[in-house]
């Protein structure tokens, strides 16, 4: 075990090594140190024949991780040329395909709130845990950005269009939305967890599994399935409002409600990555697409002033440009695709899959 002051901890147990997200008090958000030290690990952990299983988890009540230290982008923004968030999101996208491909089982325990870049260090992991505490969401939108971490990725491949769903509203769900979204894979009992964890330091992941997985509780979307796949077909978010008002439904209504309360610019540019993103093919494919947004909204007002409303001054009223869809044209979503030059993240290549070797 590493200090206990270090912001994430590392250490094995039976055949078991485990990284801690230790950041409580700001629920476990990842930091580019954090990225990195847990990359190193994976790759010493790759290497050693008695390390069996990797297992994530967060300290404190609160959740596995609230995503990445946006705080620390809006300072770059403000004060520096950009190139700090950018190496941060490269090491951080990075790993997000590492640990889609990690050789051996990766356990990652969803409990509590899983946002953002906690999505991404968890969601791609190849044994997802979550519980009847989980808030899992990609919140985005809400301060100006897209979804990234791979994040348009897993919801590109959720059923219909729910996945579109949870991207344009951030709305948070819980375990079994995750499951039926293929954000997780079982659900287990918080009250359960460290006797869970526990277990895996004599057993293989399944018969771990066997002795604690429970259904979960039923969530919403599946209820929502009809009007969700309706709405979200249209071509264009303007049409999306549109058919949320015109559906009816209170769900709906509250829904576009949500929507034209989000960045305008985000919301035009999250729907077209999540839709070329189904097109793309592997993970790295989709990361290398994120990064080019990610990069670009540095640049747009949109980020600094999402997280100036939301973490900053908390005043919860952000002050979009342009402030309606209708003013957000064509070029301005182009922008976020366009290709870096040599700045790209170059993450794809031939012979990428998804499956992982164990």
């Amino acid at each position: 075990m590493t200090g206990t002051d270090e912001p994430v901890l590392f250490h094995t147990a039976g055949r078991a090594a485990h990284i801690t997200l230790n950041r409580p008090r700001a629920l476990n958000a990842l930091t580019h140190a954090m990225v990195r030290s847990i990359d190193e690990a994976l790759t010493a952990w790759e290497h050693d024949p008695a390390v069996e299983t990797v297992v994530i988890t967060g300290a404190g009540e609160r959740g596995l991780c609230a995503g990445g230290d946006i705080r620390a982008v809006h300072d770059d923004a403000r004060d520096g040329d950009g190139t700090a968030s950018a190496a941060f999101w490269r090491d951080e996208y990075r790993l997000n395909a590492r640990i889609a491909r990690y050789p051996k089982p990766y356990v990652a325990v969803m409990d509590g709130i899983v946002m953002g870049g906690g999505v991404g260090v968890s969601a791609h992991g190849s044994v997802r845990i979550v519980t009847e505490r989980s808030r899992v969401a990609m919140p985005e939108t809400g301060i100006g950005f897209v979804p990234d971490v791979g994040g348009t990725y897993l919801l590109g491949r959720a059923p219909g269009e729910l996945g579109t769903h949870l991207a344009l509203t951030g709305s948070q769900i819980g375990a079994g939305d995750a499951l039926l979204c293929g954000l997780a894979d079982h659900c287990v009992p918080s009250a359960d967890l460290g006797s869970f964890v526990d277990d895996l330091a004599e057993l293989p992941v399944r018969d771990a599994l066997a002795r604690h997985v429970q259904p979960p509780f039923p969530g919403e979307l599946a209820a929502w399935r009809e009007w969700i796949d309706a709405c979200y077909a249209a071509g264009t978010v303007e049409e999306i409002v549109h058919r949320l008002f015109a559906h009816g439904g209170p769900d709906a209504k509250e829904t576009a409600e949500t929507l034209l309360a989000k960045s305008p610019t985000a919301l035009k540019v999250t729907l077209a990555a999540v839709r070329r993103a189904r097109r793309l093919g592997p993970l790295e494919r989709v990361l290398d697409q994120e990064y080019r947004a990610s990069c670009a909204a540095l640049s747009s007002p949109d980020l600094m002033e999402g997280i100036r409303a939301q973490i900053i001054d908390k005043d919860r009223r952000p002050r979009w440009s342009p402030a309606t869809l209708a003013e957000v044209t064509d070029a301005d979503v182009a922008r976020f695709f366009a290709p870096l030059g040599d700045r790209e993240l170059g993450l794809a290549g031939p012979g990428t899959t998804r499956e992982a070797a164990w």
